[in-house]
């Protein structure tokens, strides 16, 4: 019987040493970051709280993991932040198995997506006219996704205000069309239903680091 639990508990050892490895477990590892809360600090400084926990909240669903910024879809990481990769990975599962995906960075941005919003929420793109490269260096990333969040005519709504009177499930449906994995879209992960708490915790410590 001893012996048979030891196989067992050893299978489940080798299983477990796998998945770590492979990425399946990302997003059921609260621990595993640098951040009590669970979601890696913004870069960027400053700015509305609740804005600010919203986009940790958005990535511990999208890109739950230590280095968020240069990940890309499935794992694999992109040493280059000076443009959006705009690496096509295959989708393994979900919905959309077998198509490809672009998606990168904290808020897996596809290349169409953050292209569209960095002309017009970037505040350092170089060159000129036509012919402007806009940066996906961390801080960018959170620039372009703060400032959109924060434009009230891209949301039909003021995100900031819903959050100050607790309506995050109604800020999250409106956001799920874009981040599909925030509990009203298509791809819920293992992370998706524990959101609500994650939020309250960012929450905290958001309203504790700005004084």
């Amino acid at each position: 019987m001893n012996r048979i639990v030891t196989i067992a508990s050893f299978l489940v050892l080798i299983t477990l040493a796998v998945e770590l490895r492979s990425g399946s477990w990302q997003g059921q590892l609260p621990n595993y970051h640098g951040s009590a809360s669970g979601t890696p600090p913004l870069v960027m400084k400053g700015g509305d709280p609740y804005i600010r926990a919203l986009m940790r909240t958005i990535t511990a669903s999208e890109a739950n993991d230590p280095q968020p910024y240069t990940l890309l879809y499935g794992g694999q990481r992109v040493r280059n932040l000076s443009r959006h990769p705009e690496h096509c990975v295959t989708i393994v599962a979900g919905p959309n198995k077998g198509n490809c995906t672009t998606a990168a960075g904290r808020y897996q941005f596809i290349n169409t997506t953050w292209n569209e919003k960095a002309m017009r929420y970037h505040p350092g793109p170089s060159g000129f006219l036509f012919w402007k490269h806009y940066s996906f260096e961390a801080k960018y990333q959170d620039a372009v996704v703060y400032a959109w969040l924060n434009d009230k005519q891209a949301w039909g709504m003021d995100i900031s205000q819903k959050l100050q009177q607790g309506k995050l499930d109604e800020v999250l449906r409106k956001l799920s069309a874009t981040w599909t994995s925030l509990g009203y879209g298509i791809e819920d992960n293992v992370m998706t239903p524990q959101l609500p708490k994650i939020y309250q915790r960012m929450l905290q410590e958001e309203l504790q680091g700005a004084g």
